[in-house]
């Protein structure tokens, strides 16, 4: 999951007391505003044979796994927020902490010690009780297993200590203040399930069905690169969701994917990550389908292995050790041309990119200053190359000092339509340089890229209200602790003056101090060239208006639907009358089934085996 903290919320000196309103004030705080109507008052139910209604989505990612503690791709993160409730959640409006597992919350005058009171009417759905037991069994878990610190070991990296005191009270102690203490992502599991499942670096949660939970959906069967389901939970504590049941399906092919929505096989789309601007425009006058385009919360960029290498300083992997060389870093950058990506490729469907958190968050969002801007310039990039010893021969091939080319390749995800078409314009303006780069796209990238196996990557994420989390990935902090392994970092960066400046930010409590510091910190990524931003996408999505009668966008004035910073949008969906949808069967066969209350994930085979922690298959890794 991804860090959570109310960017525009003040803390005052002292003692502060945080009540927020539960049952139906939370739910008027949570619904916003809606698509085209009111999902939370009375809606006509489309009925199947069997009476119960789902809803079919259509994803671009496989699950990577279903245990909260180790999975990172956006849909299993998504699964992970219907499954399971968290400390608190975000406002679907204007993204603020409001209450989840946590009814309300408190803080000492030294900003030390926090004191959550967790809420009377969240049952798990075996029927027993949660309690603070339960959180503090997860984030202790955290704190002194390894594995279990896989997804989001991050948030708890500073805590001293937890404990519950009793059923309603939850107590966390930290080292040193830290202000993402109301923007914990991190789901709260049961204690009583979770205590036996043995080594969970390895327990993936897909064996025993259905899972026990207390979010507003059940698990209740999973199939490996073919579909998930769950059930909607009649007595989530906020109110039961619409839907009876929610599919989620992989489709590795896109086209196809456009093309079950068409038919009505799907209800919703996503795209990989986001519908191409083709595929945009066909839906646009199809009859019963909705496009939704609006500012998105990912950025679209070019990660660089600077080289590998554990937290104790073990080199592994294979980078060209060209990259470890800024003024190298900096040409390849510096002949990117952002606004021809943005024409040519997104069409229209994105903003040019700069630093490393999109627009939509205004409060950390950042721009090189005039004198800092790298432009599009091949000529200065080519001297920068010189400068640095890579000068062309007789045949206008970049060779080193040592005479070897100036070979790289980057890694590119086969199912991202626009890895490939960036792909061809970086080889043919890296090529003009005399630089060769071999475009490798592959299903499964992960592997090459925890091995640090590759010297550039196509890289994005999608960023929470709060960006702890993506800041925190760049840190020395969240480098692997064994080669090959596991683990936080994005592409093995380790910089002081970063981690200092990420130090300094997860403590300032003052929201402008705060992001003044993110801004600094967005400022050394750019200067370093460890990351070229080059996008920020769109959110370019759709869904069938005869399926779907409304549903909550985050924000909802104007945002997205598939993977929110919460659940509003497939909590909140209210079911066409009349509507008919996909097959939630194992096979992933349309049958024509009714939609109706409930929520399914559905995965078409797509070829290979699911591996734990295939991180990196899609361009939308995190949520």
């Amino acid at each position: 999951m991804v860090t959570r903290i109310s960017p525009r919320s003040s803390r005052p000196r002292g003692r502060l007391r945080v009540l927020l309103a539960s049952g139906a004030a939370a739910l008027a705080l949570a619904a916003g505003s809606v698509v085209p109507g009111n999902p939370f008052g009375p809606a006509p139910q489309a009925q199947a044979a069997d009476g119960k209604s789902t809803l079919t989505v259509a994803v671009a990612q496989s699950v990577d796994s279903l245990s909260p503690f180790l999975a990172q791709r956006l849909v299993s993160t998504s699964v992970s927020r219907l499954m399971y409730d968290f400390l608190t959640n975000y406002d679907a409006k204007d993204n603020h902490a409001i209450p989840g597992l946590a009814k309300e919350w408190e803080t000492s005058a030294d900003k030390l010690t926090w004191t959550y009171t967790i809420r009377s009417d969240s049952k798990w759905s075996d029927g027993e009780q949660a309690t603070a037991e339960d959180a503090a069994w997860t984030f202790n878990k955290m704190m002194t297993d390894e594995g279990a610190a896989t997804a989001n070991g991050s948030f708890v990296s500073n805590f001293k200590k937890v404990t519950a005191p009793s059923a309603d009270k939850l107590v966390i102690e930290l080292k040193k203040p830290q202000a993402t203490m109301t923007a914990l992502d991190i789901p709260i599991v049961p204690k009583h399930v979770w205590e036996k499942a043995g080594d969970l670096s390895k327990f993936n949660n897909d064996t025993k069905f259905p899972v026990v939970g207390n979010g507003p959906f059940i698990l209740t069967d999973y199939k490996v690169d073919s579909y998930v389901k769950l059930k909607a939970n009649k007595d989530f504590w906020r109110g039961s969701p619409k839907f009876d049941e929610i599919v989620f399906r992989y489709y590795k092919d896109q086209d196809a994917a456009v093309a079950a929505l068409r038919k009505g096989e799907v209800s919703f789309v996503a795209g990989s990550p986001s519908l191409t601007p083709a595929q945009a425009a066909s839906l646009k006058s199809a009859e019963n389908i909705k496009v939704n385009d609006a500012p998105g919360r990912r950025f679209y960029a070019l990660a660089v292995n600077p080289g590998s290498r554990t937290k104790d300083g073990k080199k592994f992997g294979d980078a060209n050790p060209a990259l470890q060389d800024e003024k190298v870093r900096k040409a390849l950058f510096m002949s990117v041309d952002r606004s021809t990506i943005i024409d040519k490729v997104f069409q229209g469907y994105a903003v040019e990119g700069a630093g490393y958190i999109p627009p939509r968050f205004d409060s950390y969002f950042w721009e090189p200053q005039a004198g800092q801007k790298v432009d599009y310039d091949p000529a200065k990039a080519g001297a920068l190359l010189d400068e640095a010893g890579y000068k062309k021969d007789g045949s206008g091939k970049r060779t080193g000092k040592d005479g070897k080319p100036l070979d790289l390749r980057i890694l590119c995800h086969a199912t991202d339509p626009n890895d490939k078409a960036v792909g061809k314009y970086l080889k043919e303006w890296w090529g003009e340089l005399g630089i060769g780069l071999k475009v490798d796209c592959r299903d499964n990238v992960s592997d090459p890229w925890f091995a640090g196996e590759y010297d550039l990557a196509f890289d994005g994420w999608s960023v929470n209200p709060d960006p702890d989390f993506v800041m925190s990935i760049h840190t020395c902090a969240a480098l692997p602790t064994k080669a090959k392994q596991t683990a936080a970092t994005d592409n093995f960066m380790c910089d002081k003056q970063y981690d200092e400046l990420y130090a300094k930010q997860l403590a300032e409590y003052d929201p402008a101090k705060r992001a003044d510091l993110v801004k600094q910190m967005e400022s050394r990524l750019y200067d370093t060239g460890y990351m070229n931003v080059m996008a920020y996408p769109n959110a370019v999505e759709a869904y069938r208006t005869d399926q779907i009668e409304s549903l909550t966008t985050m924000p909802s004035d104007a945002g997205n639907i598939y993977g929110q910073d919460g659940y509003w949008s497939w909590w909140s969906a209210v079911p066409a009358a009349g509507a008919s949808d996909g097959s939630s069967g194992d096979s992933g066969s349309s049958t024509g089934v009714l939609i109706g209350v409930g929520i399914a994930v559905v995965v078409l085979a797509g070829g290979g085996l699911l591996f734990a922690m295939r991180r990196r298959s899609t361009a939308e890794d995190r949520e």
